[in-house]
């Protein structure tokens, strides 16, 4: 084998090169197309950051704790799901911490959620959630354009309807029925308020946004406190109706004991010296029902106090790991990172328009060369 054969390179090779100079000298003739795109896009990404609203994010996190102590199995469950076993040892009346999405999306607790009073800057006195955004929030610039671009198919069917029907109350009663503005509520309560449940670690983290901070840890610290009295009214309500039922006896029971009772001392009082047999078989029988009635009586006394205290063992804790604090510093928008985004995508669809344009004129001469060959072979 000769040097000259050594150092002759390949077809292959050489096509390679061509194409990597070809790209090179296309990406560097349309560098002024690049540049615009980039310089447009920059320009829009600073709109989006200098116009996008502020939010604010306040957030808490707890453990909740059931009276046995199931809390502590959160690592346990962990290690079982790793291994694809279900490690769930609660009984069927008990709400886990996987469910409680679930309940801060339902209905009735965001009906409930709207009547939260919020303090806001520029407003004397505190408003609910609902009509801060039925009556004083205003859109931002770009929701103004969403609202007349996207949304006006919206806004035309809007203005024709009318005015709306009356939407259900946080007092309802038979099927919930909401109206538009609760509607339109309930919607921006999906991006305000979040949960998320910990599996492994067992504990949960809730999460609000809100364009001012005050309200933001007003939100959090009231929904922390919703939650809480849901879950303990679902987990306490067997406990609860148990007890009721066992206080109606027991209250009944107790009359009919101090009756009874009242009976047999004042028959006592008036026949003290009588000793015939009638006397005595009253006497008898007196005794027998008070006997009787005592015995009920103090046998409802202690399920009394059992159901008193089941309802505190089913009386959940929540340990509040990380308690509410105002936020400082806004989290939304990241305006260097929105322009560094759009930064980055003004350069993919400037460099992706210079390849493209390329591509279309090696097509043309292409589709004109074959049009040509076509033609000669046709007249021959």
């Amino acid at each position: 084998m000769t040097t000259e054969s050594q150092h002759t390179p390949s077809p292959e090779v050489a096509d390679d090169e061509i194409d990597l100079i070809q790209l090179a000298k296309t990406f560097w003739e349309g560098r002024k197309t690049i540049i615009k795109t980039v310089a447009i896009f920059a320009v829009l990404g600073l709109l989006v950051a200098l116009f996008s609203a502020k939010q604010y994010t306040a957030a808490t996190t707890m453990v909740p704790q059931g009276a046995d102590g199931q809390s502590k199995l959160g690592s346990l469950s962990g290690l079982a799901a790793m291994a694809s076993f279900n490690l769930n040892l609660g009984g069927a009346s008990d709400i886990t911490p996987a469910v409680y999405p679930q309940i801060i999306s339902s209905v009735p607790f965001q009906l409930e959620l709207m009547n939260t009073k919020l303090t806001f800057k520029g407003i004397g006195h505190p408003v609910s959630l609902f009509d801060y955004y039925t009556e004083y929030s205003k859109p931002t610039v770009f929701g103004y354009i969403k609202k007349f671009t996207i949304g006006l198919p919206g806004v035309i069917l809007k203005a024709i309807r009318g005015k709306p029907e009356e939407g259900a109350s946080t007092g309802y009663k038979g099927p919930i029925r909401l109206s538009e503005d609760q509607k339109e509520v309930q919607k921006k309560l999906a991006d305000l308020v979040s949960i998320d449940y910990n599996d492994k670690d067992g504990y949960v983290t809730l999460t609000c946004n809100m364009p001012e901070a005050l309200p933001a840890a007003q939100l959090a610290q009231h929904t922390q406190k919703m939650l809480q009295q849901y879950i303990t009214d679902f987990k306490v309500k067997k406990a609860k109706a148990s007890l009721e039922f066992v206080q109606q006896r027991y209250d009944e029971t107790k009359k009919q004991f101090e009756k009874a009772q009242n009976g047999l001392a004042r028959f006592r009082d008036r026949n003290k010296n009588v000793s015939t047999a009638m006397a005595q078989t009253e006497l008898d029988r007196l005794s027998s029902n008070y006997n009787l009635i005592y015995g009920v009586y103090t046998e409802l006394a202690k399920q009394l106090e059992q159901a008193k205290i089941q309802v505190k063992e089913d009386t959940p804790v929540f340990t509040i790991i990380e308690p509410v604090s105002v936020p400082l510093e806004k989290s939304k928008p990241k305006r260097a990172m929105i322009l560094i985004i759009w930064i980055f995508l003004g350069g993919i669809i400037g460099t992706g328009m210079v390849f493209g344009r390329e591509y279309l004129q090696q097509f043309r001469e292409r589709w004109n060369a074959e049009e040509k060959v076509d033609g000669l072979s046709t007249e021959s």
